[in-house]
């Protein structure tokens, strides 16, 4: 048994038990693959996959044991790398972090200029994930040391997620569009016009959906898109009023638009930063995490990591005296 062995077995299942892909991402050749998960099943006397014709097409029982063990040794594996680096080299290396758009313009630019002015020769890689399921897998994958989406990370099992900020949606129209003069605003009065937000998945899209359904209301949604700056283009265009996060509206450049008060129409909604459990962080890592959110010191995230699965720290936690709001 050997680690590329091993590699071979995970990665076989991260491509969906497609070989070729497997050996391209491994930069090896499909028969050296199939080689090798073969002396691999005839040393432990078992099949690991189970298979039609030549080709894989699931686990075994003992496959799915055997794969739960495989991450947890390439995981400790690099994590022993990790730590080594650590010693070496403590204020040098490379922080990869996946988000999406919004989180990438609006919230994290002044947690990225502390940062890089705290850690200069730490290379920052922002990874603009297409949706938060793709960030999940990015994590999953140890391709990214930290995620940070609105929607996803906090029900994964295999993640440890603290709150980041709390935020809520808001409704933009154009200068001199009816709903500019309506107060109170209503969802029923939105619902009237043709509606542009985010694509399914993203910015809190799923609350802005069960708004209007605990209203009994079905908005005509004409258009979706991924970020809050494309919403705000064809609103311009006058193609419908706009639903963005509230942070994503600057005065300044957003000029012939209007946004509206609406705080109290929509749900606030939990940006989440989540690592894989059980992953070696640097000291530069926490101490990204601390400068998105104070109270997340590095105590608080260490501790949040070792707990069972799915309870990551309440909101007030980490959100005391309204921090984050």
């Amino acid at each position: 048994m050997n680690f590329q062995q091993l590699r071979i077995i995970q990665e076989a299942v991260r491509c969906n038990f497609n070989l070729t892909e497997a050996a391209n991402a491994l930069f090896t050749s499909q028969s050296g693959v199939s080689k090798h998960i073969k002396d691999l099943e005839d040393e432990l006397g078992v099949e690991l996959f189970v298979r039609r014709g030549k080709r894989l097409i699931g686990l075994t029982e003992p496959g799915q044991e055997v794969v739960a063990i495989v991450r947890r040794m390439l995981l400790d594996a690099n994590n022993i790398r990790n730590l080594a680096e650590q010693f070496s080299q403590r204020d040098q290396g490379k922080l990869r972090v996946a988000t999406t758009h919004t989180q990438a313009r609006y919230a994290l630019p002044p947690v990225v200029g502390r940062f890089k002015q705290a850690f200069p020769r730490v290379h920052l890689a922002l990874y603009q994930a297409a949706s938060s399921g793709e960030i999940v897998d990015l994590l999953l994958a140890g391709e990214v040391e930290l995620g940070i989406a609105t929607e996803s990370l906090a029900t994964v099992d295999e993640l440890a997620t603290f709150p980041y900020y709390q935020w809520r949606d808001a409704v933009i129209v154009p200068e001199g569009h009816p709903l500019a003069g309506q107060n109170p605003l209503t969802l029923a009065a939105i619902a009237e016009y043709p509606l542009i937000t985010y694509h399914e998945g993203f910015g809190g899209r799923s609350r802005i959906d069960a708004r209007f359904c605990q209203e009994g209301l079905m908005p005509d949604i004409v258009l979706s898109a991924l970020d809050a700056d494309v919403i705000k283009t064809y609103v311009e265009l006058g193609l419908g009023i706009g639903i963005i996060a509230a942070m994503a509206f600057n005065p300044a450049r957003d000029v012939g638009l209007r946004l509206l008060d609406s705080a109290d129409l929509f749900d606030p909604n939990t940006t989440w930063i989540a690592i894989r459990k059980g992953h070696f962080l640097k000291n530069f890592a926490y101490q990204f995490i601390e400068l998105c959110n104070p109270a997340l010191k590095e105590p608080v995230v260490r501790a949040a990591n070792s707990r069972t699965a799915g309870s990551p720290p309440a909101i007030q936690e980490v959100f005391e005296d309204g921090a984050g709001i």
